[in-house]
């Protein structure tokens, strides 16, 4: 093995690395999932479908409508990958134009557009960044061999006092 191979490899191992801790920083699926979202919503109302001599068009006067939507989606989709903090309103966001592309953009880029948009928007509203993530207890994803103790997660009886309150009562 000569030493420019492995320095190639070790370069790309670098990289692969740097790329995984950058990903796992930021809800990336959700603003790939947006991102190609946008793309039937603006290629379908510009395709020029034929079939063989017969050419039809599809682009009306919601083309550009449908461009507006795709941009702004490709602007929300990059806005979650490099301003994680703003995922929410980035999420809630690509959701109302995916709606709204059903109506304005030939249904949603013919659902496709519209349905990727509404889970990478989705994804983008319920991503929690790892400093976020509880760090131990029953469950953590991190540690497999931690068993999840069931009564954590069931709800105290009522009437039962768990001490938290105080000893108040509320009626």
């Amino acid at each position: 093995m000569s030493t420019e191979s492995s320095g190639a490899r070790e370069r790309i191992g670098h990289w692969r690395r740097s790329f995984r801790l950058w990903r796992w920083q930021r809800p990336f699926w959700a603003g790939l999932l947006t991102l190609l979202g946008g793309v039937p919503i603006i290629y379908i109302p510009y395709a020029n479908p034929g079939l063989e001599q017969l050419s039809f068009r599809l682009a009306t006067t919601t083309g550009s409508g449908s461009l507006i939507i795709g941009v702004l989606l490709f602007v929300l989709g990059l806005t979650m990958w490099f301003q994680p903090h703003s995922r929410v309103f980035a999420g809630v966001a690509a959701i109302l134009l995916g709606l709204v592309s059903i109506v304005v953009s030939n249904i949603g880029g013919f659902l496709v557009g519209f349905l990727l948009t509404l889970v990478g928007g989705g994804m983008g509203v319920a991503w929690v960044a790892d400093k976020d993530r509880p760090t131990s207890g029953p469950g953590h994803a991190g540690d497999p061999d931690d068993e999840m103790d069931p009564a954590v997660f069931e709800p105290a009886p009522v009437g039962v006092d768990d001490g938290q309150d105080g000893g108040r009562r509320d009626a």
